[in-house]
């Protein structure tokens, strides 16, 4: 499983955005317009496709797709130890 790739994906079907306004190292709430409803659907939306658990303030004080990844992968590692 591509982490990048699937949050990328979730992220452009669920604020209806093009591709190419999505860049890994931009801010969904400064870079993007992302406001508080969406960044908690995204985080739905995120658990439900990696199925973990996220805080919704982390994922939000660190909202680009690269921080969001890393989060991701650690849960996605501790999930499997």
């Amino acid at each position: 499983m591509d982490v990048k790739n699937t949050i990328k994906e979730t992220i452009i079907n669920l604020l209806r955005i093009k591709p190419e306004e999505l860049k890994d190292d931009v801010a969904l709430e400064d870079g993007l317009g992302v406001d508080s409803t969406e960044m908690v659907e995204t985080v739905i939306a995120l658990e439900k496709a990696f199925k973990v658990k996220l805080n919704i303030k982390e994922i939000t004080k660190s909202s680009s797709v690269n921080d969001i990844a890393k989060i991701v992968e650690s849960k996605l590692s501790k999930a499997t130890t």
